[in-house]
């Protein structure tokens, strides 16, 4: 053989050897970057749900915070009573009775803890963006800690909102690990680590209240001391968490330059700016486009949902007389929906199927509001107001099991690598606004209808006193009545009788005749 045929051959061969050792090494390091994707989600997940635990465990107890509140402070010139009187004037404004002021006063501290949100999360994602994750993330976990150990000192309500206000400043984590879990996916696996994230706020759902309201049970002080130490706990335990095993998602060479100036800072603030998605860089035309209608829609969903979300507890609260332990029970219910729909459906969705869960879901809330509303009703149509309640609480979990995370999805597949912090933070920031608004208008609007319900309940009051005085008119009428139809009879008889009697006696005289 020619050897410079061999030499050609051996060439080819060790080429070909080398091409299938590269691909081979190509396809071990992508199996161990999915692999190390795979953790990274897991570990967020965990966070989510640590997080989420000790955020919930206050929901089934804030009517009665607000109680214990009112009376130790409400007499006495304080934060609470100022604030009180505030709401009352507000209350008179619009009407409301007076057992609804705890409800607006509930709408107000709902609506600065959201309103804090929407201040910090398109800041804190655009420095996630030229900082790295894992930096802003450990600072928000660690404010999220204070505000959970001030609360477990509040005796007093300035405490307490002290504790609120510090916990809103630092709510940017969901966004942040939302940004996490999009760093750490494909188009592929996204809507799956977003349904993984929407899984996360179910079995928080699920567990927090439950978990507020029994530990609230043996709790030594009534602001609940208990449940916020456990909050505290669960909160160290998630900085320790991500601490040590989150790593750091966003590489130096994808990161963007921070510029920040007054005109920046109008566009993380300005809800216009935020719902064409200004402060976001790097955008194509056709990406701003499809991201102004989700975020106008993720905004009006979100700010229908937390009305419903907030004045939920105060409608079972005043009208059912649900304590701390059966609110905590029917957030059991509404995440464990949830949780099914997401641990199973949700996590197979392929992008177009997200997209048409997420209209689904938006299909689902009216009807869900409309029953809500009959059960408030005072006389609803065909079923108790307790099964209008839970056919609207049902219809309300299969609606968030997908709204929520399906739109975040769709957001996360529209954004650039560098900008996915910036674009995930500024939804986030209109999803807080609509959060900071929906509970003030619900808690309003509550009010008047209860306004009107009391005045419903005063008219036909008067009604009923109208028909049972028309009864009595009309029965001493019937008996006025039949007495003188008696007496009419009775005097009939009586000219029959004399008629008769004089008949007889002339029949007499006639005969002695």
């Amino acid at each position: 053989m020619d050897p410079a045929l061999q030499s050609n051959g051996d060439l080819r061969q060790r080429r070909e050897k080398i091409i299938e050792s590269t691909n081979i090494n190509e396809d071990e390091v992508k199996v161990k970057k999915e692999a190390n994707n795979g953790k990274v989600i897991g570990m967020v997940f965990i966070s989510l749900l640590l997080d989420l635990l000790a955020f919930t465990m206050i929901l089934p107890l804030l009517p009665s915070l607000l109680d214990y509140y009112d009376k130790q402070e409400g007499k006495s010139n304080t934060l609470y009573a100022s604030l009180l009187n505030a709401v009352q004037s507000f209350q008179k404004l619009t009407g409301a009775p007076d057992r609804f002021a705890s409800v607006l006063f509930g709408g107000a501290l709902g609506s600065m803890y959201s309103f804090l949100q929407f201040l910090t999360s398109p800041i804190v994602g655009s420095l996630s963006d030229a900082y790295g994750r894992k930096p802003m993330l450990l600072m928000c976990l660690f404010g999220i800690a204070l505000s959970h150990g001030l609360w477990s000192y509040a005796s007093t309500f300035s405490v307490f909102v002290l504790a609120r206000f510090i916990g809103g400043l630092s709510k940017a984590n969901v966004s942040l690990s939302m940004a996490v879990v999009t760093d750490a996916s494909d188009e592929k696996t996204r809507a799956r680590g977003m349904a993984l994230v929407g899984l996360a706020f179910s079995v928080g759902f699920i567990v927090g209240p439950l978990a507020g309201a029994w530990f609230a049970r043996s709790a030594s002080g009534s602001w609940g001391e208990r449940p916020a130490l456990y909050a505290l706990a669960l909160s160290l335990a998630n900085v320790a968490l991500v601490a040590f095993l989150v790593p750091e998602t966003l590489a130096k060479d994808k990161r963007a330059p921070l510029s920040l100036s007054l005109a920046k800072v109008v566009d993380f603030v300005s809800p216009w700016h935020l719902l064409n998605f200004t402060a976001v860089k790097n955008l194509s035309n056709h990406q701003n486009k499809v991201l102004s209608k989700l975020g106008l829609i993720y905004f009006i969903y979100l700010f229908i949902y937390s009305g419903l979300e907030f004045t939920i507890t105060f409608l079972t609260h005043h009208t059912f007389q649900y304590t701390a332990m059966q609110q905590g029970k029917m957030f059991l219910v509404i995440g464990v929906i949830m949780a099914v729909l997401q641990g199973g459906a949700a996590r197979r969705l392929s992008p177009r199927g997200a997209e048409r869960a997420a209209r689904l879901a938006l299909l689902l809330t009216p009807p869900a509001f409309l029953c809500v509303a009959l059960a408030a009703a005072h006389a609803p149509p065909l079923l108790p107001p307790l099964y209008w309640l839970w056919a609207g609480l049902v219809l309300f979990a299969l609606a968030t099991a997908f709204a929520v995370s399906c739109m975040t999805a769709m957001a996360a597949a529209q954004a650039p690598s560098e900008a996915r912090g910036a674009v995930l933070g500024t939804l986030r920031s209109l999803g807080a606004l609509a959060r900071a608004a929906g509970p003030l208008l619900a808690s309003t609007a509550s009010g008047r209808a209860g306004a009107a319900h009391k005045e419903n309940i005063r008219l036909k009051k008067e009604l009923e006193q109208l028909e049972e005085e028309n009864n009595m008119l009309r029965l001493k009428f019937e008996i006025l009545l039949d007495m003188m139809t008696d007496k009419t009879v009775e005097a009939e008889q009586e000219i029959q009788r004399a008629q008769s009697m004089g008949s007889l006696k002339g029949k007499s005289k006639k005969q002695k005749w």
